[in-house]
């Protein structure tokens, strides 16, 4: 017998999670200069780093040698300061993925579930599975969750739901009230993951009160990332807030040292740049107008989205994205996500949006 077939069988049914194309793979794969692609596949932020969080990396790379502090205490004191959220009450990850993980791993067993939505995020299942526990997908309404079918699917043996507003990949939206009241109408032994990764990219008026919620919900966890706006995908680092007894105990799952010190500096350092933010969050809205009159003019449908991203429908999307590959532009294709005719673009720099719509025009002749 192979050893591998010991593993559990949830374990071994897992399909790894496949992240966007990288530059250099493309590069190797068509042959093209690195220099001249562009990739718009995977949400990141197309200024790259602020200038604050840039000079902490620089002076945290002399204490290389030495182990991160475990605890994150100075990140969690400025996470804590900015968000008036006692330090017990913040989980730091290696990227919000992490405290996902931490949850499921933290409250999910065989025999017990997990609920979320068609088109949400890959990680939910993914993680899940990992922990042995029963993954429940609830039918989207418009590409986007539909909170009345996600509490009639809450059994006595649900102990998540997950939830991504803005949601990626379709980048709907749950409404401040409606999200409230859904939370509030839940079994208290039902845990319900709040994943806020593109929080920063919404309209004030679109945001909710969801750390003023924490007080009122003690089954609430609400995750956030500086993957996105903040521009530190490359580094890793995320954060769970959620009452003191439900931290300590993704604490005790949370890997030693899972955020490392340059990140912890780095994370620091870019929560005081709000310049940064600000201006990150004016190019993403004139960015989003530009792919969407973009897409008006060539007459393709596409989900209005509230993230740094927008899913379009072609009717080849693998032909497309193909294309779109030979010509040094990288997209995603969603197929995975149950939507086999969209692709996902991420919002980039004015001069890459012009490029990908070039691009993306000649791919549909």
């Amino acid at each position: 017998m192979d050893i591998c077939d010991l593993a559990p069988g949830y374990v071994r049914a897992i399909a790894p999670y496949q992240p966007g194309k990288p530059i250099s793979e493309l590069a190797r794969e068509m042959g093209i200069d690195e220099a001249s692609i562009i990739k718009l596949a995977s949400n990141e932020n197309p200024r790259g780093v602020s200038p604050l969080a840039r000079r902490a990396i620089e002076a945290a790379l002399p204490e290389l040698a030495r182990y991160p502090d475990g605890n994150g205490f100075e990140l969690k004191q400025t996470l804590s300061r900015r968000l008036g959220v006692p330090q017990e009450r913040i989980v730091l990850g290696n990227g919000s993925n992490d405290v996902l993980e931490m949850a499921a791993r933290a409250f999910l067993a065989p025999g017990l579930a997990a609920i979320y939505s068609q088109h949400a995020f890959a990680v939910y299942p993914l993680a899940v599975q990992a922990a042995g526990g029963t993954g429940i997908e609830v039918p989207a309404r418009d590409y986007g969750h539909d909170l009345a079918a996600m509490r009639r699917a809450v059994t006595p043996e649900t102990r998540l739901v997950f939830i991504a507003n803005p949601n990626n990949p379709t980048g709907t939206l749950v409404a401040a009230r409606e999200l409230e009241n859904f939370i509030a109408g839940l079994p208290r032994e039902v845990l319900v993951v709040l994943d806020e990764a593109y929080n920063e990219y919404l309209l004030p008026e679109h945001r909710s009160d969801s750390i003023g919620w924490l007080a009122r919900f003690p089954n609430l966890v609400v995750t956030r990332t500086f993957s996105k706006v903040f521009g530190l995908a490359g580094l890793r680092v995320g954060y769970a807030l959620a009452a003191a007894g439900v931290a300590e105990l993704m604490n005790r799952v949370r890997q030693p040292f899972n955020v490392n010190s340059v990140a912890l500096a780095a994370a620091t350092a870019a929560l005081e740049d709000a310049a940064f933010v600000r201006e990150s969050f004016e190019l993403n809205q004139s960015g989003m107008r530009q792919l969407t009159d973009g897409f008006g003019r060539l007459a393709i449908e596409y989900i209005p989205s509230h993230g740094n991203f927008v899913s379009f429908r072609v009717k080849d999307a693998a032909g497309v994205y193909r294309k779109l590959l030979r010509a040094g532009v990288i997209v995603r294709p969603i197929a995975s996500y149950g939507m086999p005719q969209h692709l996902r673009v991420t919002v980039g720099l004015e001069s890459e949006n012009a490029r990908f719509l070039a691009a993306l025009e000649r791919a549909l002749l």
